[in-house]
Order: C-alpha cells, then sequence, then structure tokens
C-alpha cells in the first residue's frame, strides 16, 4: 500500500511539473505557429513543442539562446561576438599560440579575430570551411590558448570543449541582461532545440541543456 501510495504520488508530482504546464504563464508568442513552408527542412518549429516545453526558435525571441544568436561577451578576456563565432574560431590559426602549425596552411579564408567577430551563419560558413582545410591537411585539433585537443574524441578533449561551452554560455547570459531576464522567465520549462539532435553528439553540442543547467542551478 505504501509502495502504491509514493508511486501516486510520484506520478501526479511528474504529471504537474513536466506534463501539464499552463502555458497562459508564459507569453503565447513563444508558441507562435509558423506555417510549416516558412520553415527548413531541419527546424522545428515554435508549435511542435510538447506539454511544458518552448523550442528555442530563431522565429521567435526564444533565438537569442541560440549560439547563432549576436550577443557579445567577454571570456578570459577575450571578446566573442556569438557563441558560435568562439566555436568556430577555435579551428583557426592562433597567433599568439607559439609554433601553431596551422600557420604552414595558406589557404584559411578568415583569421581567427575575424571568426571571433561573427556571428550566425557568417560564422558558421567559416567554421565549414575550417573543416575542409583540417581535413585535407589532416588536422584533429582546435585550440584555446595554449591547450589543444579534439572536442568530438569522447574523451578528454570533449570534456574540455563541455567546460569552456559551458563557461561561454554562462558569461553570454550574465553579460546579456535581457537575455539572463528572459532565461529566469522561462522557469518551468523545459528548452528544446529547433533542429535535429543526434545522442552521438558531444555534451557540448547541447546548448539548451546547459542553459537549463544554468538557470535551474544559478540564476
Amino acid at each position: 500500500m505504501k509502495t502504491l501510495i509514493i508511486g501516486i504520488i510520484s506520478f501526479f508530482s511528474f504529471w504537474i511539473s513536466a506534463g501539464n504546464i499552463d502555458r497562459g504563464d508564459y507569453p503565447k508568442e513563444w508558441w507562435v505557429e509558423i506555417p510549416r513552408e516558412q520553415g527548413r527542412g531541419w527546424e522545428i518549429l515554435p508549435q511542435e513543442a510538447k506539454a511544458g516545453e518552448v523550442i528555442l526558435s530563431k522565429k521567435t525571441v526564444m533565438g537569442v539562446f541560440s549560439n547563432f544568436a549576436k550577443a557579445p561577451f567577454i571570456l578570459d578576456g577575450v571578446q566573442y561576438a556569438s557563441i558560435e563565432g568562439l566555436w568556430q574560431g577555435l579551428k583557426y590559426p592562433d597567433p599568439n599560440l607559439k609554433g601553431d602549425t596551422r600557420f604552414s596552411v595558406k589557404t584559411w579564408p578568415h583569421t581567427r579575430a575575424e571568426v571571433f567577430a561573427m556571428d550566425s551563419w557568417d560564422a558558421k560558413s567559416a567554421g565549414n570551411a575550417a573543416n575542409v582545410i583540417m581535413r585535407d591537411n589532416q588536422i584533429e585539433y582546435v585550440t584555446y590558448f595554449d591547450t589543444l585537443f579534439d572536442y568530438v574524441d569522447g574523451a578528454d578533449g570533449s570534456a574540455f570543449h563541455l567546460e569552456l561551452i559551458t563557461n561561454a554560455i554562462r558569461e553570454k547570459v550574465l553579460q546579456n541582461s535581457a537575455i539572463k531576464d528572459l532565461l529566469i522567465q522561462t522557469k518551468g520549462l523545459i528548452l528544446k532545440p529547433d533542429h535535429f539532435m543526434s545522442n552521438r553528439y558531444p555534451a557540448s553540442f547541447y546548448y539548451h541543456k546547459i542553459l537549463m543547467k544554468i538557470r535551474d542551478e544559478e540564476l
């Protein structure tokens, strides 16, 4: 009987906390319906959120939480225009890193500093170009200051990258008051990405989970 009661309580706790949050408590614009033809093939639209969820859609104010969003912040004394700019800029040669062998390649389309100053698809495109160069030249590492690592190795490199991206997202939130206030306003909701996320991705790719951890444990 005691086990049954505990089970019932647990069920209703989950039902209240995760599955039946009243959207009336939040701005309805967060779930605005976007015609499917206006979305890209990879895109999860705002209205596709399940009960208790909100999509971090680039088509709503929630887009500020995307790595693509222009949201300047400083981390370890360096200015970045966006998380994406930081992420993709790590692939480029670092003039402050003595003996950076990536400088032996002469076809980099941007400087590291230029990519750090980018956001959105500009930063993503710069990273895509770097991916080709890295593949063609068997470069399997990126750098943050004097740390060389492979952020998809599923080991130390991925762990270092997770810590780095978590710190960067935290600073983005804390240094942009409007983003911080909006994140606090989402308390009680499960944040979901606006695109498919493979379960094979390293943890640093799951920006929505990093945001929730910061929101629920630090704000």
